[in-house]
């Protein structure tokens, strides 16, 4: 998977991502955890999706660090129980 950061502010990040699937799991995540902002656009079928996330207290880097820590819990939950 190919990540590139665009744009990099303390409470504004967008980046260029070629997985639909990892950048709807993080936008999901993200607004659960209360972001002010997660979407991501795709301008074209043939050109990654821009993921654009804004956060009113704290850094991007810290919520995104947060939210991948709660998706790695579940994931391993749901190991847990396939494995039963």
């Amino acid at each position: 998977m190919e990540v590139e950061i665009v744009t990099n502010e303390k409470n504004l990040m967008e980046i260029k991502v070629d997985n639909l699937v990892v950048a709807e799991i993080l936008r999901v995540y993200l607004n659960k955890a209360g972001v002010e902002f997660a979407a991501w656009r795709k301008e074209h079928p043939t050109k990654p999706l821009i993921f654009r996330i804004e956060v009113k207290n704290g850094t991007v880097k810290k919520a995104v660090s947060d939210v991948i820590s709660d998706i790695k819990k579940d994931l391993s939950k749901i190991n847990a129980l396939v494995k039963k």
